[in-house]
């Protein structure tokens, strides 16, 4: 009788162990490129509730030592992991050189960070074409989504233009850079890149309006959605695309988050709460009230709560 018994002890044992090396982990990350989007996965966890932060923009004349001084709050923070709105690097260029440089500028100081950090790009980081295969080639997908503790986060590209449009806003945008600068005559106010709606709220394309419907449809039953994007898309009503997105996310909790305008502010929507963050290190109006280097830190529970935090407010021993 011993044979029996031991055979089924080690059908239990084994088949035991195989069963829970299928159980679903904490962090769901799926994609077809071989780059993935952020620095390394997030551990799993027994509890349900966990924390995470949120860096806003570092660029448009990167003010020296803030985003490192922010990192170094992170750390003491200690989150699970770290997000980000884009504007990661000065960029606006073609030149593979200066993109490598710019990059590995950033990457040398992200590498201080404790945390998982999960990249999204912004108009300074994907300005053209070049920029937005060099994020692909370097760092992955430029939108993509995951999942931690039943919770849904979508990355969104709000620099998702056809390559024709792509291009032709890179040569506006870059002509009215030079007029701010001087280094041409004219007035940024006339000029075509002032004038076009993508400046201010950006866009997403077919593709990826599609992909984002398919992710929301395939997690109808998670805890929360969180929304991350650089530019505020949703500001622009006459968006279709967008607009069909927040269709599909009725009848659940989702809360959206976003930077570029450099001035802090939250509406409610919906009953649902969109955040613009201010800044990380990136440029200043000094006559806005609303102008302040932060970081923001999100505790999951039952539903978020979000506490942002200026870093002039930040006292370590």
């Amino acid at each position: 009788m011993r044979t029996p018994i031991l055979f089924y002890l080690f059908t239990i044992i084994f088949f035991g162990c195989e069963f829970s090396d299928k159980k679903p982990k904490d962090f769901i990350y799926n994609s077809k490129f071989s780059k993935t989007p952020f620095t390394f996965p997030i551990a799993d966890k027994k509890n349900e509730d966990f924390s995470f932060a949120i860096i806003a923009d570092l660029t448009g004349g990167e003010r020296e030592g803030v985003f490192e001084k922010a990192v170094g709050h992170i750390n003491n923070l200690d989150p699970l992991f770290t997000l980000s709105v884009g504007d990661l690097i000065e960029g606006g260029t073609r030149n593979t050189k200066v993109l490598d440089k710019e990059w590995g500028f950033f990457n040398r100081r992200l590498k201080k960070l404790n945390s998982p950090f999960f990249y999204v790009g912004g108009n300074h980081d994907l300005s053209s074409n070049k920029m937005r295969e060099y994020w692909e080639e370097k760092i992955g997908p430029t939108y993509y989504h995951f999942v931690y503790k039943d919770v849904l986060f979508l990355m969104l590209n709000s620099e998702d233009y056809e390559p024709e449009r792509m291009e032709k806003i890179f040569l506006a945008r870059d002509r009215s850079l030079k007029i701010e600068s001087g280094e041409i005559e004219g007035n940024f106010e006339d000029t075509e890149y002032y004038k076009m709606p993508e400046r201010t709220y950006g866009d997403i394309g077919e593709q990826q309006l599609e992909y984002f419907k398919k992710v929301i449809n395939e997690n109808k039953n998670v805890r929360w959605t969180f929304l991350f994007m650089h530019k505020p898309i949703w500001k622009n009503k006459n968006n279709k695309k967008f607009n069909a997105l927040e269709e599909e996310l009725q009848n659940r909790n989702y809360s959206v988050f976003n930077g570029h305008e450099h001035s802090f502010s939250i509406q409610d929507i919906n009953n649902q709460t969109y955040t613009v963050l201010s800044t990380t290190g990136g440029s200043h109006n000094s006559s806005d009230d609303s102008v302040f280097d932060q970081i923001t830190w999100v505790s999951m529970r039952e539903k978020p709560f979000v506490t942002h935090i200026r870093l002039d407010g930040i006292v370590k021993e």
